[in-house]
């Protein structure tokens, strides 16, 4: 799973290529879809409803092709970050949230498989 996150990543880059803009933009906006994480302030249920808004990856096809559509390079843009974070996450382990807390994700809890690697299996 995470050869295929580290192929739709260097898609992301592929596809920044054909925009206008700097390439040192790629790396500056990054990590913008993480202020997502803010919805945490209002509860898990709002905070994982607004951070899986900024991470998943439908979402952010929707918002590169409505740039497409309408020539609209900043949304394109916007839509290829989104998609190029989320792949980053994924292969890195972080994936989209439940409602139960930030640490619960569709790919499993966020430090659990550390935890079974030492051998330790509290919970």
């Amino acid at each position: 799973m995470k050869i295929e996150e580290l192929a739709l990543f260097l898609l992301g880059i592929f596809a920044f290529r054909f925009l206008t803009f700097e390439w040192w933009w790629f790396p500056v906006l990054l990590l913008t879809p993480d202020v997502g994480m803010l919805g945490y302030l209002f509860g898990n249920k709002t905070g994982a409803f607004v951070y899986n808004l900024f991470h998943h990856k439908g979402v952010a096809l929707m918002v590169f092709l409505t740039g497409f559509y309408f020539s609209g390079e900043i949304l394109q843009l916007m839509g290829i970050i989104l998609f190029s974070h989320s792949a980053l996450d994924r292969m890195l382990g972080y994936g989209l949230k439940y409602e139960k807390g930030f640490k619960f994700t569709h790919l499993g809890e966020i430090g659990g498989n550390e935890q079974r690697l030492r051998g330790n299996h509290e919970h």
